[in-house]
């Protein structure tokens, strides 16, 4: 049986949510049949979600059943959120209220281009991952010493960027953006990942991998705390939770395109379109994303030489770039020098003012 029971909603205890009185702009019933406009002007609270009953509940079972098979009994609670979260040392995970129901998922891909979490396989990745977060906090594991040899320091600051080695063998390989990479509290959560996905074959796969030593960790530490109750046990109510979110949905995703800036997947969208062309003409009949395909080498080797950037993240700008184009769905004219040239300019003018030289006395 698990020690901690998973949350019913998204409060914790006998916390529930505030009922703060607020003019509602539409209905909380029935929302499913509104149009998206109607529903982008819903407060988030009044969407009435919760993680029982909802798209996302097999899924949280799902964790759960992998982490009896390895013997661990604690069951981190899970309820929805803003984004995919575990609060600094608190033992809950946050899940996108947005995965709870199809419709929500639609609208999400419709206003940020992609939905994070939205398949079973990229979902369970995540829950995973904030999994490891959630262990670590609730059994301090963070402040045991072998930890800190092996991960490092779980002080060690945040930062906004990270440099990361993108073929190190120093760490497992799961989210993208080498994200083992960015924190050591990262790297815990990601190696616990790899290991607990049954179908990692770590074993094998790492095998002969400086990383192996934190899998074989891992591995041990856990068949250690399986059955004993977590130190740390959640008493407040979660932050950031989708029944307390006042705001509709409409200034949630104002909100979130301006703070991915760069990372938003459509940042780029107007630049794309003032070099290419919208639609198919006489002088544009190449589609773009071809053209950029099958010039990549060539772009990235100028940029690279101009800049001092790696080639491998000029390489993911440009794939980036291919992406929007092809969802775009944007023409390059026939002359294909001027086209070359436009691109090129554009990739250095974004790497040179999103991507950092890696500094020559970067450990390796």
């Amino acid at each position: 049986m698990p020690i901690v029971q998973d949350m019913q909603g998204d409060s914790v205890g006998n916390f529930s949510p505030r009922n703060e009185p607020m003019k509602k702009t539409a209905k909380s019933t029935d929302w499913q049949d509104l149009t998206d406009e109607e529903i982008l002007q819903m407060r988030v609270r009044d969407l009435k979600l919760q993680v029982k009953g909802s798209a996302v509940e097999p899924l949280v079972d799902q964790l759960y059943g992998e982490l009896d098979a390895t013997g661990i009994g604690f069951h981190p609670p899970c309820y929805l959120a803003d984004e995919w979260l575990c609060p600094d040392k608190v033992p809950i995970i946050g899940i996108p209220f947005f995965l709870a129901h199809p419709r929500l998922k639609h609208i999400e891909q419709k206003m940020m281009f992609e939905v994070e979490g939205g398949t079973d396989k990229s979902f369970m990745k995540l829950l995973r991952h904030e999994c490891g977060h959630a262990l670590n906090y609730a059994y301090q594991l963070y402040k045991r010493t072998r930890w800190r040899e092996l991960f490092g320091h779980f002080s060690a600051k945040y930062s906004d960027s990270y440099y990361y080695l993108p073929y190190s063998r120093r760490f497992v390989m799961h989210l993208k953006y080498n994200y083992a990479q960015s924190h050591p509290d990262e790297d815990f959560a990601e190696t616990f990942a790899v290991w607990l996905a049954p179908t990692s074959r770590w074993q094998q796969k790492y095998n002969g991998w400086p990383v192996i030593k934190k899998l074989r960790y891992v591995d041990r530490l856990m068949q250690r705390i399986g059955s004993h109750e977590p130190v740390t046990v959640v008493n407040e109510r979660p932050p950031w939770s989708a029944s307390r979110m006042t705001s509709t949905l409409a200034a949630y995703y104002d909100r979130k395109r301006r703070a991915l800036g760069s990372d938003w997947q459509g940042f780029y969208d107007d630049n794309l379109i003032a070099v290419f062309r919208t639609r198919q003409t006489d002088v544009a009949t190449q589609r773009a994303s071809d053209l950029l395909r099958g010039h990549r080498r060539q772009i990235v080797d100028s940029v690279a030489r101009w800049t001092g950037h790696r080639k491998y993240d000029i390489h993911q700008l440009v794939g980036r770039l291919i992406a929007r184009c092809d969802v775009l769905g944007l023409y390059a004219r026939d002359s294909l020098t001027d086209e070359i040239i436009a691109v090129t300019t554009l990739v250095t003018a974004i790497a040179g003012n999103t991507l950092r030289i890696r500094r020559n006395d970067r450990r390796k």
